[in-house]
């Protein structure tokens, strides 16, 4: 988890530090900064995104338990019957496990690539929409430039420049006044026009 909000800390920072010297041509400026981690973790669409993620990693632990599990197994079974076995028995046993064990380590790898990609594709999505949030809190604040508290280089920021609480605030409640899409209603169900029947055969 320390990975998904290192990941996210970097893709949602990429557009708010500002260049060193900006600072410093706008010395009478009002600056603020955010602590992107917070967002990600405490805003209601970073905890759905990060319970995607989370989901998709405990799926694939799982299926990695289980695949490990049948390589020991069948370890175990060449250890205890190996002596006992024939030759052309014990070659398909063999050739077996290595079969397996190739499999897991291919299962890892692709695995690994597929939760990176999620986890990519779900920062992804929640800077797109948390951008649009936090140049609308710094408009209405009147602040010049917002830094990223932990991704700027800065060394001090004092808490009355810290704007997280009043994005993840305004986020969550754009996200509670956005209409939800209506569900079908059992009525509307019913009054489906059925689909036409096959013409009869003379």
């Amino acid at each position: 988890m320390n990975r998904t909000l290192t990941l996210a800390a970097a893709a949602v920072a990429a557009g708010l530090v500002a260049a060193p010297q900006a600072l410093a041509q706008a010395a009478s400026a009002k600056i603020g900064v955010i602590e992107v981690q917070r967002i990600v973790q405490e805003s209601a669409v970073g905890k759905e995104a990060l319970a995607r993620v989370q989901k998709a990693q405990q799926a694939k632990q799982e299926e990695l338990s289980k695949r490990q599990k049948d390589l020991r197994e069948l370890e175990q079974k060449i250890g205890e019957q190996g002596k006992s076995l024939s030759e052309e028995a014990m070659e398909k046993l063999q050739k077996d496990y290595q079969s397996k064990a190739v499999d897991l380590k291919r299962f890892q790898d692709d695995a690994q690539r597929e939760l990176e990609e999620t986890q990519r594709k779900e920062l992804g999505e929640l800077e797109k929409r948390i951008m649009p949030v936090i140049d609308a809190v710094a408009k209405e604040q009147g602040y010049t430039l917002i830094f990223n508290k932990f991704q700027s280089g800065l060394l001090f920021a004092g808490e009355g420049t810290d704007l997280t609480e009043s994005v993840i605030t305004k986020f969550n409640s754009q996200i509670a006044a956005a209409p939800k899409p209506a569900a079908a209603t059992p009525a509307a169900a019913k009054q489906a026009p059925a689909p036409p029947s096959a013409p009869k055969k003379n």
